[in-house]
């Protein structure tokens, strides 16, 4: 079984304009873009022989970015690597969701809300972003950097008991022999770089 490292995406349009995006296909900011490039740079000693995204262009354009800075020819593309779809709540800012739907916001992020009005439950997104890290772990042996959402790293450390913090940009976690769970790495300012070690079996 080969190991994956989980990241998110740089910086969207729609993420620096603070909007809820879901299965929206904002592209990166020209920020994101830069910063996208830098990443190869950090990412240099990690082993990555291949890369695969989520079909939204925000992390398909930051996997291409990086690919082609690495030298390691085309993504792979997994629309089941997509991002959450929150439903009503797309293109709206937090302060909207709040104002519409008083207290709805809150109740699903302490899951006491089974999805966004109209989206979609973590059962379901949970069962086809397994299926693809088992697609993509189960090639061979080699290191795949997977750039996805920060949504679907969420939910996968929630789901197997690891701490569920925010994801920056360009944050993310190992997966490794067996599929074990790495600490998250990153911070606020979302500097890029290499997750620790695993400790969380999965």
């Amino acid at each position: 079984m080969g190991r994956l490292l989980l990241l998110r995406h740089r910086q969207s349009t729609w993420n620096a304009a603070g909007r809820w995006q879901g299965w929206a296909d904002a592209p990166l900011s020209p920020a994101g873009e830069d910063q996208a490039r830098a990443a190869a740079r950090l990412l240099a000693g990690a082993g990555i022989a291949r890369v695969a995204s989520s079909d939204l262009q925000r992390a398909r354009h930051t996997a291409e970015l990086i690919a082609a800075d690495m030298g390691l020819g085309e993504v792979v593309v997994d629309a089941c690597l997509r991002e959450r779809d929150v439903g009503d709540w797309t293109g709206l800012e937090t302060a909207d969701i709040d104002q519409r739907w008083p207290g709805q916001l809150d109740a699903w992020r302490d899951g006491r809300l089974e999805r966004p009005p109209n989206g979609e439950r973590d059962v379901d997104m949970l069962a086809r972003v397994r299926a693809a890290l088992a697609r993509l772990a189960g090639r061979d042996g080699t290191t795949t950097l997977v750039v996805t959402h920060g949504g679907v790293i969420h939910l996968v450390v929630r789901a197997f008991g690891g701490r569920a913090l925010g994801v920056a940009n360009l944050a993310g976690h190992w997966l490794e022999e067996g599929l074990v769970l790495g600490e998250p790495h990153g911070d606020a300012s979302g500097r890029p770089g290499i997750p620790d070690r695993p400790t969380t079996v999965l």
